[in-house]
């Protein structure tokens, strides 16, 4: 397994998300992840599975510190008091005295971006996490975050694929010595069907989802694809005994725009 370091932090490089996995089928992709050799498991109050999560880990029979795990905390929790209790709640869920990286959600312009960056910090300075960051923030909110947060931000999550331009984030998050973490890395699946991904795939033995994988752990991107199929699960993390030729790292960073987004919502900030 490869990690990327950052801020202190040292992430595996490929994790499971577990966004809209629920109940027992959660908790076994967990536990089947952690047997194949995964050692990173990302999860979020919001998406409602953090007991699962927590079992699942327990079922692998993998120790817990050498499991690297991410849960992030909602918008409605941001105020600092607010903030603690709701990660002491999320430790609870998961029977676990810590989490490795805990992370703000999607941004809140309601409540002030200060404070909740103090709230971030005491929890790890309380010993809640060995780490935190951000998610969904674009360059202008990442500057704002790192100006006015008081300990180190080890990353932005956000959506990350082929199809869309994420440079600018990548730049910024690089200029902070943050990493990046990719959500929907396989493009919510349309990666799958992409015929010039397939090609580039045949010519190493790979599918063209393993193939958009390697290119961004290549460029030092964590990828946290989520399946809820065991045998995608070993296909997601067998991408390291291959190398992509810079030509093919260059044919595939092409692809990517602006309108390449696949998650957005309401409340989402303006994106860069």
């Amino acid at each position: 397994m490869l990690f990327v370091e950052a801020n202190g932090a040292r992430v595996p490089a490929i994790g499971l998300g577990t966004w809209e996995l629920r109940g027992r089928a959660c908790a076994r992709i967990v536990e089947q992840a952690l047997r194949l050799g995964y050692r990173h498991i990302d999860t979020a109050q919001m998406y409602e599975n953090e007991r699962e999560v927590g079992e699942g880990v327990r079922a692998s029979g993998v120790k817990r510190d050498e499991v690297f795990i991410t849960t992030k905390v909602w918008t409605t929790h941001f105020a600092p008091h607010d903030l603690e209790r709701s990660v002491k709640e999320s430790l609870f869920k998961l029977r676990m005295s810590e989490v490795d990286l805990l992370l703000l959600h999607w941004p809140n312009p309601h409540i002030s971006l200060s404070e909740t960056m103090q709230g971030l910090a005491r929890a790890k300075q309380l010993g809640l996490t060995k780490h935190i960051g951000v998610s969904n923030f674009t360059v202008a909110l990442i500057e704002q975050a790192v100006a006015a947060c008081p300990e180190p931000l080890v990353c932005d999550q956000v959506e990350c694929h082929p199809y869309l331009d994420q440079r600018k984030v990548r730049a910024a998050c690089d200029q902070n010595g943050m990493a990046l973490v990719a959500y929907s890395p396989v493009a919510k699946g349309r990666v799958k069907s992409d015929a010039r991904l397939a090609v580039i795939g045949k010519a190493y033995g790979k599918s063209a989802a393993q193939v958009c994988l390697r290119w961004l752990v290549q460029q030092g991107v964590v990828a946290i694809p989520r399946t809820s199929k065991i045998e995608r699960l070993s296909e997601n993390i067998e991408v390291f005994d291959f190398e992509l030729s810079q030509n093919d790292m260059d044919e595939i960073s092409v692809m990517g725009n602006a309108q390449g987004r696949l998650v957005n919502f309401g409340f989402a900030p303006d994106w860069d």
